[in-house]
């Protein structure tokens, strides 16, 4: 799954690179939902999370651990493999999405949506 090209689909989504090459941060607005990074040829991909969720989502899957240099209790980094169904990725990422917009000002969803 190119998890770049999907997070860039969503709506307002943009690029930015705050912390150099990588990780490439995937914002809306001004906030982050994305961090996409390719490590020893494996990508990962911390996304914004409920707390409850987040925790629930480690116990289910190995791959899942707390958000690597993120609040290790809103965020989780994904290694995206086999072991998680693509249809979970695409929820984590829809998940993050919907949290980090509902969070944004009035202004900046504004001249989100024109």
């Amino acid at each position: 799954m190119d998890v770049l090209k999907y997070c860039l689909s969503k709506k307002g989504a943009h690029e930015d690179f705050p912390f150099g090459p990588e990780p490439t941060t995937i914002k809306v607005g001004s906030k982050m939902f994305a961090l996409i990074s390719n490590r020893s040829d494996k990508i990962f991909i911390s996304l914004k999370c409920d707390p409850f969720v987040a925790q629930s989502l480690r116990e289910q899957y190995s791959s899942i651990t707390p958000g690597n240099h993120l609040n290790k209790q809103h965020w989780n980094t994904i290694a995206v493999d086999e072991t998680i169904p693509e249809h979970e990725i695409i929820w984590m990422i829809d998940h993050s999405y919907d949290l980090v917009y509902k969070s944004l000002t009035k202004a900046e969803k504004e001249n989100i949506n024109g």
